[in-house]
C-alpha cells in the first residue's frame, strides 16, 4: 500500500467525525469546546474558512450532542435531552436575532423508510401556528410556525429544493429549520448523535446521493439543520470491528479485560473510541501485514473489495423503529421548545 496513492472521501455528515478522522491534533482555523450538561457532553466546533478544505464542511457553528450513555427512552431523561436540543437551537436563532420570528420546519427524508424518516417524523410532532396567526388567534408565547415535509425526489419527482424555495416565496418566513437522518463514519454514534448547525444541509450527501444545497447561500435566510445519524455504510463498520478487535486483542493481552466479560453471556461494555491504540509492533503481532495499515489505508483496502461486487452495503441497527420514534419526538419538542416561550421549560 506503500505505493497506493490514497483516495479516500470520508463518508459522514458529521463535523465531529471530519475532525478526529484529521491526524493532527491541530487544525488551523477550527475552535473546539466541551461542556456537560446533566451527564450530556456537547462539543461546540467552530469551523473558520480556513478548515473548510481540511474538514470539508461549510463555516460556520456545529454542535455535536453526544447521547450515546443516555437511556433516552426513558421519559425524564428524554426532556433532558429536549431540553439541551432547544438550549443548542436557542441560542443560534438568538445570535441571529430571530427569537420569535417566523419559522419554517422542513422534514426532510422518506417517510416509508424508516432510517430516513427522522424528517417527517418531526414535522409531525411539530407545534404549527400560522393558521392561528393568519386568524389574529395565536396567543402570545407563541412564534409563528409552518411546517412541511417535501418527501424525496424519486417519490415527487422535483428536487426538494425546488419545493421548499417555492414556499419560501409563497409565505412570509425569516428563517429555516431542517431536519434529515444523517450517515456517521463510526459505528458508536449511529442513534447516539444530534447535530446541529447554521450551516444549512446538503441532503444525501453523506450516501453520496447529493441533492442542491438548503442554505443561507441558496435561500438568502438563515438555515438551521437538526440532523441524527442512523446509518452506516459497510466499510465503516469493517474498519470499526477491526479497530475494536486489535485494541480488545491487546487489552486481554495485557490483562485489562475483566474477567467477569468472559462469564457474561453478552460480555462486558468497553468503549472502544477512548482505548488508547496499540502500536505497530502489537497489531503486527496480532494481525500481520493488515495491522501495519492505518485507518485510512484499512479503508480503501475494505472500499476496493466491497464496492466493485456492490457489497458496500448501507447498514442501520436492529430495534431502528423504537429508536427513530423515540429519537424524533425528543428533536420535535426540542424545537417546540426553542420556538415557543410557552413550551420551554428551565434548562
Amino acid at each position: 500500500m506503500e505505493n497506493q496513492k490514497i483516495n479516500f472521501s470520508l463518508r459522514t455528515d458529521l463535523a465531529y467525525d471530519s475532525v478526529k478522522s484529521y491526524e493532527s491534533s491541530v487544525i488551523n482555523g477550527l475552535i473546539e469546546t466541551k461542556e456537560v450538561i446533566k451527564g450530556v457532553e456537547i462539543t461546540k466546533h467552530i469551523v473558520k474558512e480556513q478548515a473548510r478544505e481540511i474538514l470539508n464542511k461549510a463555516p460556520g457553528i456545529y454542535y455535536t450532542i453526544d447521547i450515546n450513555e443516555q437511556n433516552y427512552h426513558d421519559h425524564n431523561i428524554s426532556k433532558d435531552i429536549e431540553n439541551i436540543v432547544a438550549g443548542v437551537l436557542l441560542e443560534l436563532i438568538e445570535s441571529r436575532n430571530l427569537k420569535g420570528k417566523k419559522a419554517l420546519v422542513v422534514g426532510l427524508g422518506n417517510a416509508n423508510i424508516t432510517p430516513d424518516a427522522i424528517g417527517p417524523y418531526v414535522v409531525d410532532n411539530i407545534v404549527v401556528t400560522r393558521h392561528l396567526d393568519l386568524n389574529d388567534e395565536l396567543h402570545s408565547g407563541y412564534s409563528v410556525v409552518s411546517a412541511i415535509s417535501p418527501g424525496v425526489m424519486g417519490t415527487t419527482g422535483i428536487e426538494t429544493y425546488d419545493i421548499i424555495e417555492a414556499v419560501r416565496n409563497k409565505i412570509n418566513i425569516d428563517y429555516i429549520i431542517v431536519v434529515d437522518a444523517l450517515c456517521s463514519s463510526s459505528i458508536a454514534r449511529v442513534n447516539k448523535t444530534i447535530q446541529i448547525t447554521d450551516t444549512g444541509i446538503q441532503p444525501g450527501s453523506g450516501v453520496g446521493n447529493k441533492r442542491k444545497e438548503i442554505s443561507f447561500n441558496t435561500m438568502r435566510i438563515p438555515v438551521f439543520a437538526v440532523g441524527i445519524p442512523t446509518v452506516v455504510d459497510a466499510v465503516t463498520i469493517a474498519s470499526n470491528t477491526l479497530d475494536y478487535v486489535i485494541k480488545y486483542l491487546n487489552l486481554e493481552y495485557n490483562n485489562m479485560v475483566p474477567s467477569v466479560n468472559k462469564l457474561s453471556p453478552n460480555g462486558i461494555g468497553i468503549e472502544y473510541d477512548n482505548v488508547e491504540e496499540p502500536n505497530s509492533d502489537v497489531k503486527e503481532h496480532f494481525l500481520g501485514q493488515i495491522g501495519l495499515l492505518n485507518q485510512e489505508e484499512l479503508k480503501v483496502l475494505f472500499q476496493d473489495v466491497l464496492t466493485p461486487n456492490g457489497y458496500n452495503l448501507m447498514v442501520t441497527s436492529k430495534d431502528i423503529d423504537a429508536e427513530v420514534e423515540d429519537l424524533s419526538k425528543i428533536v420535535a419538542w426540542g424545537i417546540n421548545k426553542a420556538l415557543h416561550e410557552n413550551f420551554m421549560e428551565e434548562i
